[in-house]
């Protein structure tokens, strides 16, 4: 369905510039009228005309209106590939390796393919560009969207929910620079962050986008994501822990969703890198691979934002609880957002956001070195569904200012609020054994309390329970070839 839309709309875009040009043929007062019908239609046909503006230039071949009258033909899924093919080859620049040649051999009969491609010519996008791309826009969030929640845990790999993302984007605040997101799905975070540069009275060019993805279809969708939205950067595909595509970057801002949890991720291949500063981090989990990551491609003056499994606010397992410490130690992390539960459809455990800062003494804002914020959000967010929650605009504004006010960016003086918000020294977090637990440092009442300290103990048990897992692992194999040596097998 994706592909297709971005064909439509592609193809759509296309015809809207042809008749502004056709219309200018014909006009004396343009530098472009002539009365010869052989010279319009070259100029109708000069790939210049249409580039120039930003519009896509599509084949004669690769329109819409030749698909559509070749919709009941057998071959119309070849015919829909080599339309796509045609388009990137004139494209190579936006769109080299991003659309999707699927359709021939999709498991979709020729003729339900067919009337697929007559009801999306129904579809209009109207006729100004701002309104057709904003339109294609939503359209593409609908469908990433419903596809994440259909497609349950595996979903969260490619889409994080818009509160979230305006969320992170509202307290990082990237007006310019170079913006990095090392596990960025569908690109939703760039678009945000573009949106933001536009909301503010900037231009979203003023930010350079660097990104890496894993999954090769997730990594076409971000791009095509991101070339319906206007916008372009390095967006690589691979790993970013085992082969950083990026590695020389320092970015003024990292923006991430990265998988939560992530095990057996591979770090007996990395086992020496210099990302792991602050500790080689465990294989049974990758929270502080990542975390370390995003720190190791931060600029002198760089800030990150970015979302994480509550478990790594308070684990001690393999190591990590170490790992925490020298990061806290090094006076890198500046706020943590305690989030509700339901946020995402891919868990409906709470997660948090983490606020990192190179540089806590920038002279545009105030000397925070030695102090964290945090601030306990569960109890916002507003129902949509049974099962999902998402953050309101005001709300996401009462975070983000309380987050500006306390650094100092932002009128309004910054003060204490018992059970949402409070600013600790590191001699306190070092107190509480380096737990970032907001609940710890906000004064909630006592019955959140106990919440906080069940989840804090139900994590350690978790942490047991991994490591009792890993050894039984080990012992079984050890069992197997034991037998194995005497010609057993199980």
């Amino acid at each position: 369905m994706l592909g297709l839309v971005f064909l439509k709309y592609i193809s759509d875009s296309f015809e809207r510039r042809r008749a502004v040009i056709e219309a200018a043929t014909r006009d004396e007062g343009s530098e472009l009228f002539t009365e010869d019908e052989g010279e319009r239609a070259e100029v109708l046909e000069d790939r210049d005309e249409y580039i120039s503006e930003n519009v896509f230039w599509v084949p004669k071949k690769a329109r819409w209106g030749a698909l559509l009258a070749s919709a009941t033909q057998p071959d119309i899924g070849k015919r829909i590939d080599a339309a796509l093919d045609e388009i990137e080859k004139a494209n190579e620049e936006q769109l080299r390796g991003v659309l999707p040649r699927i359709y021939a051999r999709a498991p979709l009969a020729s003729q339900k393919l067919g009337e697929l491609v007559t009801t999306i010519a129904k579809v209009g996008f109207g006729d100004d560009e701002d309104k057709a791309r904003d339109i294609l826009g939503r359209t593409y969030e609908y469908f990433i969207k419903r596809f994440a929640a259909a497609e349950g845990h595996r979903g969260g790999e490619f889409y994080t929910p818009q509160s979230v993302t305006r969320m992170l984007v509202e307290m990082l605040e990237p007006y310019e620079g170079r913006v990095l997101d090392p596990a960025c799905g569908s690109c939703g975070l760039f678009i945000q962050s573009a949106n933001f540069v536009k909301s503010h009275g900037g231009k979203p060019r003023e930010i350079s986008i660097y990104g890496q993805e894993n999954n090769q279809a997730t990594w076409r969708i971000g791009r095509m994501n991101l070339a319906i939205h206007g916008l372009s950067g390095e967006i690589r595909l691979g790993d970013s822990l085992l082969n950083d595509e990026h590695a020389g970057l320092k970015a003024d801002f990292v923006l991430a969703n990265p998988p939560f949890n992530q095990d057996k991720w591979g770090v007996a291949q990395v086992a020496d890198n210099a990302r792991w500063k602050f500790g080689t981090p465990p294989d049974s989990n990758a929270n502080y691979a990542w975390i370390q990551h995003f720190i190791h491609h931060l600029s002198p003056d760089g800030r990150a934002g970015f979302v994480m499994a509550n478990g790594s606010l308070t684990s001690n397992q393999s190591g990590e609880g170490k790992i925490r410490e020298a990061i806290v130690r090094d006076d890198l992390v500046d706020c943590i957002v305690f989030c509700p539960g339901q946020l995402f459809y891919t868990t409906q455990i709470p997660v948090c956001l983490w606020f990192l800062d190179r540089n806590k003494q920038s002279s545009s804002e105030r000397d925070r070195r030695g102090e964290v914020l945090f601030i306990d959000a569960r109890n916002l967010g507003e129902k949509i569904s049974n099962t999902q929650i998402e953050f309101t605009d005001k709300e996401i504004q009462q975070v983000a200012d309380t987050y500006h006010a306390w650094r100092g960016t932002a009128d309004g003086e910054y003060q204490d609020v018992k059970g949402f918000c409070a600013s600790a020294r590191l001699d306190a977090i070092e107190q509480h054994g380096f737990v970032l637990m907001p609940g710890r440092y906000v004064g909630a009442p006592d019955s959140e309390e106990d919440e906080i300290e069940f989840e804090e103990q139900m994590a350690g048990l978790v942490d047991r329970l991994a490591d009792e897992l890993e050894e039984s692992e080990r012992l079984t194999e050890e069992v197997k070839t034991a037998l194995e040596a005497v010609d057993y097998e199980v």
